[in-house]
């Protein structure tokens, strides 16, 4: 009885172990993109370069949410550029540009 107890419990770790990691395996991480914010995207998307100078708080996560929505990012004029950075790359520019938007917890001070 309590051998199947404990098979139980372990399987059920197990489980919800795995199920977890499924759930966050779509996040990106917020220190790479601003790394890569910076390298890749920063020349052009600032006050002296050829695009709209923008920063994280340029706008709500609602607004980055649907900017980077699928096919979305295909009309910018920047898409070329875009298609070069790799897919985790993107979704870490993503992230730190998510995570501090204006209206979020902690918002980017300077730019």
């Amino acid at each position: 009885m309590v051998k199947k107890i404990s098979v139980v419990l372990i399987s059920l770790v197990l489980v919800l172990g795995f199920s977890s990691l499924g759930f966050s395996a779509d996040k990106g991480n917020a220190r790479k993109g601003k790394y890569t914010f910076r390298k890749s995207c920063r020349s052009c998307h600032s006050d002296t370069g050829s695009a709209a100078s923008i920063s994280p708080d340029s706008k709500t996560q609602a607004q980055w949410t649907r900017q980077f929505k699928p096919g979305k990012v295909q009309k910018l004029v920047c898409k070329d550029e875009w298609a070069k950075i790799s897919k985790k790359d993107q979704l870490d520019i993503f992230t730190y540009l998510h995570k501090y938007a204006f209206d979020s917890p902690s918002p980017a001070k300077c730019k």
